[in-house]
């Protein structure tokens, strides 16, 4: 989904011509898996980083075409709406350079975005949901130029026989209930991404490994606890985007429901092979763009994958030798609050799946009961409980404390990495906001318990933090 499109109107036989090419590439990406043709070599690192546009009042503005050029970066592309962007940071070894490199070219890249939104009297920020977004300013006046996002809201919606998209919120305070006839809601959404490149004799545990650890990413990591001046959701980002782009697939052995925004329907067995295999016959195509290159590039199939929105999704790329990899996409962490946070994120990730992989916990933790943790993570974030690998429930702050944290610091230290940076990052960072239960969701109900319902003033107060560089447990209210 990362390219633009050649087209935006589809026949009968498009759809036709792709599914063909998709069926062959999938076979030929099945004899992949069972050769020796992926890359095998150390683990890689990437992310992915969404902002905002906003104003001086901390209003989003829709104006990021004149500010992509202005930054001319390929590393800083557009999103969905004209109010967001992306950062992207080059793939990186798993070693003990990893955090100086993550802090300094996420620092490097902000600050070049910083200096050009300022040079239009603007200022960007990252955040799970902007607080001062309005439902009334996500129409399709506001969604981006390029044409691969015109083509997804109308094929969405074409999936949909054009019903509207109903969003229905509970929180424990407010509800939300509101009904959009595009997918621009989506665009309220913004995420951190990580990427793990791992070899594919690996690559089907961590996948596994991704979905019983998103439990305690999303509590650790919440930012998203207002919606439209709602509070709903610690996490709330995860049901708005699950219902923005709803589309239902298929029927799973359980009877629920399976949509293209989705936790997934099971583990994998023995191979990541079974995603790529549900993708081609659970999924119906979106954007049936063909492609005259040769089947082993897999453009067909990767775009397919790029349109199902996994919390976990196994992606295939190609390094600069042209050797096929498998990465690890884990988009479970909303962006923010700040870049130390972002970073002690990424690397309480990295550690957590690589002390857990000794562990296999995906064969003591159900998948229902992985989802089920994920649910109630995003809902309550550090507040919540989840049941582990004992089958016992206990609450998250303890599991985050008293296993995955030490347990982290413990494979990162295994793998070279210095100990006064697993110290800042884990233990100064990471530890001390899940001790003051102080992530970006706590602040931001904090703020507005305390000063009353004025999202612009909140926003105003969590930017000047976030330029402050400060981890979030440590920010002003």
């Amino acid at each position: 989904m990362g390219s633009e499109i050649a087209k935006t109107e589809f026949s009968d036989e498009d759809f036709r011509q792709f599914r063909q090419n998709l069926r062959k590439e999938t076979l030929i990406l099945m004899e992949w898996f069972s050769s020796d043709v992926f890359e095998k070599h150390q683990e890689m690192c990437g992310l992915e980083l969404e902002g905002w546009i906003v104003d001086r009042h901390c209003d989003p503005v829709p104006r990021n075409e004149e500010f992509l050029r202005r930054v001319n970066n390929p590393l800083v592309v557009p999103e969905l709406s004209k109010y967001n962007f992306e950062l992207n940071i080059t793939p990186h070894p798993l070693d003990r350079n990893l955090p100086a490199f993550l802090n300094g070219e996420l620092q490097k890249l902000w600050q070049i975005c910083t200096v050009n939104a300022r040079d239009m009297g603007c200022n960007i920020l990252m955040t799970g949901i902007l607080p001062t977004l309005q439902d009334r300013m996500l129409t399709l006046r506001n969604i981006s130029s390029l044409q691969r996002y015109h083509a997804l809201n109308r094929e969405i919606l074409r999936l949909r026989s054009s019903n509207p998209l109903k969003i229905h919120i509970e929180g424990t305070k407010d509800s939300l209930e509101i009904v959009h006839h595009d997918v621009m809601a989506e665009a309220a959404t913004t995420s951190l991404q990580i990427h793990f490149q791992v070899p594919v004799s690996n690559a089907a545990a961590f996948y596994n490994i991704a979905h019983v650890l998103s439990a305690p990413m999303v509590a650790l990591t919440a930012n998203s606890p207002f919606l439209f001046c709602r509070e709903l959701w610690d996490e709330t980002r995860i049901p708005l985007y699950e219902q923005a782009v709803k589309s239902p697939a298929f029927v799973d052995i359980s009877g629920r429901m399976v949509s293209r925004v989705t936790f997934g329907r099971d583990y994998v067995r023995n191979s990541l092979k079974e995603v790529f295999l549900e993708n081609l016959d659970g999924f119906p195509v979106l954007l049936p763009v063909t492609f005259d290159d040769d089947f082993s590039q897999m453009n067909h199939l990767r775009l397919h994958n790029g349109t199902i929105w996994r919390w976990n999704r196994p992606l295939i790329g190609f390094g600069e030798d042209g050797r096929p990899h498998v990465r690890i996409e884990h988009r479970v962490p909303p962006a923010g609050p700040s870049i130390p946070d972002i970073t002690a994120n990424i690397l309480f990730f990295y550690g957590a799946m690589l002390h857990l992989q000794t562990e296999a916990p995906q064969t003591s933790i159900s998948f229902e009961q992985a989802r089920s943790n994920f649910y109630a993570s995003a809902r309550f974030g550090l507040d919540s409980t989840v049941t582990w690998t004992s089958g016992s429930a206990l609450p998250v702050e303890t599991l985050l404390l008293q296993q995955l944290i030490p347990g982290a610091i413990t494979a990162l230290a295994e793998r070279g990495f210095d100990s006064h940076d697993l110290r800042y990052y884990l233990v100064d960072i990471l530890a001390r906001r899940v001790e003051t239960r102080r992530n970006g969701a706590w602040w931001q109900r904090t703020f507005i318990g305390r000063h009353g319902p004025d999202f612009r003033a909140m926003t105003q107060a969590y930017l000047e933090n976030q330029n402050g560089n400060l981890p979030v447990h440590e920010w002003s209210i």
